[in-house]
């Protein structure tokens, strides 16, 4: 990925997020479609937000494809492996990962990076691509400073999700 284009795309998001005071769900759709449409490789991205107490992530903003995928137990699919693990996970090719959920039957590849509030894996962003090992390092440095950004911006509100 371009560092060029990362640094541009987080500097607009900041920009939009923080000075025009968009609402929680109104800013994660608005990550979710700026990046879609923005990095090629990107072509499914969401937010999903944990529910301790049922240990199930929800699905609440998204970009790309519909998904039926819209509520993940812990444990299960590569979302549901971040839950447990508090650990970014990058899957060059999905039809060699056991406890893969899929999505649609064009995913190659997919990166799931957890977003912390106060120190607690509290959702993750997902991105799905068509393109077969289509995710390096600067992805996952670039994912973890939007999930950064997402903390910052909204913290707490986040839990109430």
């Amino acid at each position: 990925m371009n560092s060029a284009l990362n640094a541009k795309l987080l500097n607009q998001l900041k920009q939009q997020l923080q000075n025009n005071k968009v609402g929680v769900k109104s800013g994660l759709k608005l990550i979710c479609e700026l990046l879609n449409k923005e990095v090629t490789i990107y072509d499914w991205v969401g937010f999903y937000f944990a529910d301790f107490e049922k240990q199930l992530l929800h699905l609440k903003a998204y970009s790309g494809a519909p998904t039926t995928h819209t509520t993940i137990p812990f444990g299960k699919g590569i979302c549901g492996q971040v839950a447990l693990s508090n650990a970014t996970f990058l899957v060059p090719d999905v039809s060699q990962q056991e406890n893969y959920i899929a999505c649609s039957a064009t995913v190659s590849s997919e990166l799931v990076v957890p977003l912390f509030v106060e120190g607690k894996n509290i959702g993750q962003i997902d991105i799905d691509s068509e393109t077969p090992d289509a995710f390096s390092e600067a992805d996952e440095l670039f994912l973890t400073s939007i999930c950064e950004l997402v903390a910052l911006t909204y913290g707490k509100l986040l839990i109430q999700l």
